[in-house]
């Protein structure tokens, strides 16, 4: 990836989440969930996964087992037939049942509402951990995945050379007001129009305030409302 030109400026950062904000003023996961456990899950299970891949195994899964104590009756046995479409789906149901048993135990079945616990659960890293606590509880955290990571490189935004440097270096220059939305607005900027092979800089609201260096050519658009993504959040 062509390093940027140069960091952002803050004023070109404030810019960049206002004309977001404009754009889509609730973002939210595209992970469907109607319960911080089911949000939980499903991000548990959605590690080299698109969401859309997840969704189609938690409608299985959710009506039949959504709580700690369902989970934990099904079993490693009984509950990978129901995500059986899902990457590593043995590893992942005996992490997804360790920690129903975990939350069972040491939280009265209760998904926790800090980091280091959240941490402490089966098959739970720091990603995970801020997207529940974010989206889920409405912290101000920044959940770095690849495309956030590549946004954030990639625009000047908060270069980084690894996720936890990103992560720092956005919750520093994302200004305030915006730390809530804008873990979403950065990963859905980068999974629908900064992609990875082939930037769509031609429908890029920010593109004038992009300091990536080798941007797809086109005209730059109108700073109008992208077309809507349809909602598939239960929650």
């Amino acid at each position: 990836m062509p390093p940027p030109r140069r960091r952002m400026k803050p004023a070109e950062i404030d810019a960049m989440f206002e004309r977001f904000s404009a754009a889509d003023p609730a973002p939210t996961t595209e992970l469907e969930f109607s319960t911080p456990y089911e949000l939980l899950v499903a991000v548990a299970l959605s590690a080299q996964m698109t969401d859309v891949g997840v969704n189609k195994a938690t409608r299985r899964l959710f009506p039949v087992a959504n709580t700690p104590a369902a989970i934990a009756r099904l079993g490693v046995e009984g509950l990978s037939p129901y995500i059986s479409t899902i990457n590593f789906h043995r590893t992942k149901a005996a992490n997804v049942v360790a920690m129903a048993k975990q939350l069972i135990e040491r939280h009265g079945g209760e998904v926790p509402r800090d980091r280091e616990s959240l941490e402490a659960l089966p098959g739970v890293g720091r990603k995970t951990a801020n997207v529940v606590l974010n989206t889920a509880f409405g912290e101000q955290t920044m959940a770095v995945d690849t495309h956030i990571f590549r946004v954030s490189n990639r625009t000047g935004l908060a270069p980084g050379r690894d996720v936890r440097e990103v992560e720092d270096g956005l919750l520093r220059r994302v200004p305030e007001r915006y730390l809530q939305h804008a873990h979403h607005w950065i990963l859905l900027h980068g999974r629908y129009v900064c992609k990875a092979r082939t930037p769509e800089c031609p429908r890029c609201i920010v593109r004038d305030l992009c300091q990536y260096t080798a941007k797809t050519p086109g005209a730059s658009p109108p700073l109008e409302v992208p077309t809507k993504r349809a909602r598939t959040n239960r929650g």
